[in-house]
């Protein structure tokens, strides 16, 4: 019912920056509300920003003040634009949205609140 491709990856130097995008297909009242996560190999995936109905944005601790999520609703592209990257920065980035807004668990950023994901973008940011 809903597809998401993200593009935008790629490696960069300590301090760049890049902008990733995810274009959504399919119901557009199940795109109210998307995320960026993140994960590397022998983790869970991180949940990194989202974004609500009414443009109210989350962030996770790490991120503040250099990643800023965006949505163009009218495109129906959900961007995701990094700034200062750090090495730990590095991880697939995925791009998710969920049916409903409202939910009970009490945070934004939970993955199984999500019910549609893109299959990632990779980010390498080294030294």
């Amino acid at each position: 019912q809903v597809q998401l491709v993200e593009s935008g990856g790629g490696s960069v130097q300590a301090g760049g920056s890049l902008r990733l995008s995810c274009a959504a297909s399919g119901r557009l009242d199940y795109t109210s509300c998307m995320a960026w996560f993140r994960q590397v190999p022998g983790k869970e995936r991180e949940g990194v920003t989202s974004i609500d109905h009414s443009g109210r944005t989350t962030y996770a601790d790490s991120v503040k003040g250099r990643f800023t999520i965006s949505k163009d609703n009218a495109k129906n592209v959900l961007s995701l634009q990094m700034n200062s990257l750090k090495p730990e920065d590095t991880a697939m980035y995925y791009c998710a949205s969920r049916r409903y807004c409202l939910v009970s668990s009490g945070s934004d950023l939970v993955e199984a609140d999500y019910n549609y994901w893109g299959l990632g973008t990779l980010v390498t940011v080294s030294s």
